[in-house]
């Protein structure tokens, strides 16, 4: 009996570990989502982390019984089941991002890869948890493929390219400013929880959702991002430096005049921020250039750039 209770303990804790590992990025997915209003991660996969339950229960049943052999299959095959669940679920997050823009390299084949995974966890908990023989045991796993394949198809192969007006394929040059871009906003969300002032945190928060909105716009018409080049390089790039120069300063030093330059700066980047997103929309960037090169001769005056 101790000898089993250790094999228990052997598979069990890697177990536990890895359903936290799990939760873990889980909630790291469904921070990252609440940071984009508007944008929440699809629900679609979820279901694949309920019904492998049994499997759990079967392996507690067996691990009561003292039956290694099914303690040992019915174990691993519920770790295989969520190592599929995940990398599947993963797959169809990122097939919602390429659907949603408009260009875009087609995405890892994760969800081929979680099916594999599934039907290879499927194949084990038949052959070893439940002891069907291995023919029977490979034919499950074969129909759970096919189960994953119809319900959630296959992943996207085809990237979505772009030509720009002269015909030049501009895909990765316009996949790089937008990944800069959102780098420069998530860098943005993550000073703002440093500072800890709520005016100053409000107008933060405002000016991330401005930038995301400005950002979504050029995602789905990549045409704008010539427009709004300037903006990306100079304004976003300078909001992220006086962000991060506050937040590492304002905790060690009490600088009243510090503050006052800060909020002063934030007024003026939600302001350029806002009729950035209103000239995108309207499509007509006439004095675009103009409120930028007046807004960079700001920064300049404060000492951001």
């Amino acid at each position: 009996m101790g000898r089993l209770l250790l094999l228990a303990g052997v598979i069990l804790i890697p177990l536990t570990a890895l359903i936290l590992l799990l939760n873990r990025g889980f909630h790291a997915v469904a921070e990252r989502y609440q940071q984009i209003p508007g944008r929440f991660p699809s629900t679609k996969g979820l279901l694949l982390f309920l019904l492998p339950l049994p499997v759990l229960l079967a392996a507690l049943v067996s691990l009561g019984r003292g039956s290694v052999s099914g303690l040992i299959g019915n174990a691993a095959g519920y770790a295989l089941f969520l190592v599929g669940a995940l990398l599947l679920r993963q797959g169809l997050l990122s097939e919602g991002e390429y659907v949603r823009r408009r260009v875009a390299k087609a995405p890892l084949p994760l969800k081929m890869v979680g099916a594999g995974v599934i039907a290879l966890a499927t194949g084990v908990t038949a052959w070893l948890g439940a002891g069907y023989p291995p023919v029977i045991a490979g034919a499950f796993g074969l129909a759970a493929l096919l189960g994953c394949h119809l319900s959630y198809g296959f992943d996207p192969r085809a990237a979505k390219r772009f030509t720009d007006r002269d015909g030049v394929d501009a895909t990765n040059r316009v996949l790089e400013a937008l990944d800069q871009a959102d780098r420069s906003i998530a860098a943005i969300e993550q000073a703002t929880r440093d500072i800890r002032n709520t005016e100053l945190n409000n107008r933060l928060r405002r000016i991330a959702r401005l930038a995301r909105d400005i950002l979504k716009l050029l995602e789905e018409d990549p045409r704008d991002l010539r427009r709004a080049r300037k903006f990306l390089n100079v304004y976003l790039d300078g909001a992220q430096q006086v962000i991060e120069g506050y937040a590492k300063t304002h905790g060690r030093v009490s600088a009243p005049e510090l503050e006052d330059n800060f909020r002063r700066v934030l007024v003026t980047i939600e302001e350029v921020f806002t009729e950035q997103q209103q000239k995108l929309l309207e499509t007509d960037v006439t004095d675009l250039d103009v409120q930028i090169e007046v807004l960079t001769t700001q920064l300049k005056r404060e000492g951001v750039i």
